[in-house]
């Protein structure tokens, strides 16, 4: 792994001069996806006894359940409708989104329907996970799923603790979340 820089001594002793500057155990990656229930940060660690710079994503299962509802309702678009594509939604001049109108409308309804389907039946169970990828540029990426309501920087500081410590505990139970419209203002 020596062509990976997250694990040169130049790299972790610059990150460390970083980290001096924050109060938390962690830099923040400015990333536009950033939001109450999911952040992109870099921590140090340890991966087989050396040094490194962790590149992780730490998100809400909420927000994992919807992206799971929403993947799986776009494969079903995608069967109903051959000349599916990704929907992008505009915004008027107060930021607004607008209708969609002809094709995109029905599918956005489909899409809609598909996911409530799903949800009512609760037939989409997510659980607290960290996957590991190493085939990365930089450091090691992990992929953080937690059943909390937000991620704060106590919740980030509190796994990075544990990760660390070896003795990060997952909750095992396969959850199932309703959302309304509330939930997403």
């Amino acid at each position: 792994m020596d062509h990976n820089k997250g694990f040169s001594q130049e790299e972790i002793e610059n990150f460390k001069q970083g980290l001096s500057h924050v109060n938390d155990d962690f830099i923040v990656v400015e990333e536009e996806e950033n939001g109450p229930e999911y952040l992109h940060f870099q921590f140090l660690g340890k991966y087989e006894g050396e040094d490194v710079i962790f590149d992780a994503v730490m998100y809400t299962l909420r927000l994992h359940h919807s992206s799971e509802l929403f993947e799986i309702a776009e494969k079903q678009a995608a069967e109903k409708f051959p000349e599916y594509h990704k929907i992008t939604y505009s915004e008027d001049e107060n930021g607004d989104l607008e209708s969609l109108e002809g094709l995109d409308e029905e599918i956005g309804l489909f899409l809609t329907e598909v996911m409530m389907e799903l949800e009512e039946e609760e037939s989409i169970k997510v659980q607290e996970h960290v996957d590991i990828d190493t085939m990365v540029e930089y450091g090691v990426a992990l992929d953080i799923g937690l059943n909390v309501d937000q991620i704060t920087p106590a919740v980030v500081n509190g796994f990075i603790k544990s990760y660390n410590g070896g003795n990060l505990k997952l909750d095992k139970t396969l959850y199932s979340f309703v959302h309304n419209d509330e939930d997403d203002e």
